[in-house]
């Protein structure tokens, strides 16, 4: 088996109402996970990423990360 390179991700991380973290990988749809403390919620979201790229094989070239805005309309 071949050693792979490492790679990087970005995660967008969201509290939801019951105060659990949410992590999301936008370049692995579908991919994401919660957990209540950041520490957890690191661990599981590396082995999401892991899983989904165990599934999905090789995602396409990701954009680069520019920043997140919130937009409020009425």
């Amino acid at each position: 088996m071949r050693p792979t390179m490492p790679r990087e991700f970005d995660v967008v991380i969201e509290k939801d109402e019951e105060g659990f973290f949410v992590a999301t990988v936008p370049a692995l749809p579908g991919c994401h996970t919660q957990a209540r403390s950041l520490d957890d919620l690191m661990n599981r979201i590396k082995e999401a990423i892991t899983l989904c790229l165990e599934v999905e094989g090789t995602p396409p070239k990701a954009l680069d990360f520019v920043g997140v805005q919130r937009i409020r309309v009425a």
